[in-house]
């Protein structure tokens, strides 16, 4: 019985882990794909860090998620959260058939 419901509760915990770990993930695409900075002619001057790399990134384009360091700590970030994640579903999925089981008794004639 209390098996069971701490594989509810890890269940939840994972699902928690999951949820962050794509949010995580889609905060990282977006900064590395997606354009920025001011507007020219409707469009934004700066592309993404994964777009144009070699973009000088003073004066107008600066931005400092846009920076390597910040990004390379989002990713890492992202990727733990991703293991915790798979860690928690894989220890809930496993909990129930790592849990004793009543011995039962058969007679012998």
């Amino acid at each position: 019985m209390a098996t069971e419901r701490a594989a509810a509760r890890a269940d939840k915990w994972s699902i928690a882990w999951i949820l962050l770990a794509l949010a995580l993930w889609g905060v990282f695409t977006i900064l590395m794909l997606s354009s920025y900075g001011p507007e020219y002619d409707g469009e934004p001057r700066c592309e993404g860090p994964l777009l144009n790399p070699y973009e000088n990134r003073d004066g107008t384009c600066a931005s400092e998620l846009r920076e390597w360091p910040a990004l390379l700590g989002i990713l890492a970030v992202s990727t733990i959260t991703t293991v915790v994640a798979a860690a928690t579903t894989i220890y809930a999925k496993l909990l129930p058939r790592l849990a004793p089981q009543p011995i039962t008794h058969t007679q012998e004639s």
